[in-house]
């Protein structure tokens, strides 16, 4: 069973990507290395 997920930068807050993960297989929060395009520069993302 794959949800989309919304990743949020830990920095800036703002929600920058769209993601989809199995929640039956990997159900902790994702958090992944991403380009935020407010800050200019690679941040921490998480799941929301």
């Amino acid at each position: 069973m794959r949800v989309k997920i919304n990743l949020r930068c830990t920095e800036c807050k703002s929600k920058n990507y769209i993601s989809s993960k199995n929640k039956s297989t990997h159900p902790d929060k994702v958090r992944v290395l991403k380009y935020c395009p407010k800050e200019r520069k690679v941040t921490m993302h998480e799941e929301v």
